[in-house]
């Protein structure tokens, strides 16, 4: 998608793609619960943009990192928003490039949409539920919401003679609607925090249990880099597995394995 868009304004596909590849590298399993488990547990904290780098920088290629450019390194940490604004004029939090800055956009334009389809496939809301002046901007099906929004950003974003990134006010309002309404119906919904519930458990479970024995650890392919202290070495590990590795290890290392015929 932010390839898409920077084809459009004649910008710079391949940093678009490197950002947009890099930007989440640092995501835990079960997303932003797993996020918020490290930053409890984790001396200094934890963050997935911080570690998203932390990946690019340092981890791969068996510690060398892989020596991207200033730009790519500013997408990748300056993409998140939270709560905040989508697009906002502080250098401190906005990316430098224009290519930056769409991959911040398209990564909201992905979320809210892709989530909304889970949230109904669910069956934690309908798609009746979603506010009517939401889904008269943005539309009611996904191929829809992904097309309004998209053509929205490359309009108004041409309209500016390629010199800033930004959405129409209507549109802009619309999506941050809808991101308010999906924290107060899908994400902080009592079915879903049930499941939050039960991978901060098993997350916080996971961590404990190798930083008692770092044996374990290692045997099971985490790593340890010069100058980490364990408790890093281990949230590098987690932030790395998927929900599905991450529930496989859970019953590896906590529930009693049925017999197997010799």
């Amino acid at each position: 998608m932010a390839r898409t868009i920077a084809r459009a304004l004649r910008l710079n596909e391949d940093l678009t793609e490197a950002i947009s590849l890099g930007h989440d590298l640092g995501h835990t399993p079960f997303g932003h619960v797993g996020e918020r488990v490290l930053n409890e547990l984790v001396p200094g904290g934890f963050h997935h943009v911080k570690q998203s780098l932390r990946v690019v920088d340092i981890l791969e290629k068996g510690g060398k990192g892989l020596n991207l450019t200033y730009e790519v390194r500013d997408g990748i940490l300056k993409h998140s928003k939270g709560q905040g604004g989508l697009l906002t004029p502080d250098a401190q939090s906005c990316a430098q490039t224009l290519e930056g800055q769409i991959v911040r956009l398209a990564d909201i334009i992905a979320y809210v949409s892709h989530d909304l389809d889970d949230a109904i496939r669910g069956h934690v809301i309908g798609s009746a539920d979603i506010p009517k002046e939401i889904s008269a901007v943005v539309g009611l099906r996904h191929s829809c919401r992904i097309d309004r929004m998209v053509r929205d950003l490359i309009t108004e974003s041409m309209a500016t003679d390629r010199c800033q990134i930004r959405l129409s006010v209507e549109m802009d309002e619309a999506i941050r609607a809808l991101r308010s309404w999906l924290f107060e119906n899908v994400y902080w919904a009592e079915s879903v925090k049930t499941e939050f519930d039960k991978a901060s458990h098993l997350l916080k479970e996971l961590f404990l249990y190798f930083c008692d024995r770092e044996d374990v650890f290692l045997k099971y392919g985490g790593r340890r880099f010069e100058g980490d202290s364990l408790e890093i070495s281990v949230a590098d590990f987690i932030a790395g597995m998927t929900d599905r590795f991450a529930l496989s290890l859970y019953r590896d290392c906590f529930l009693p394995q049925p017999w197997k015929s010799i």
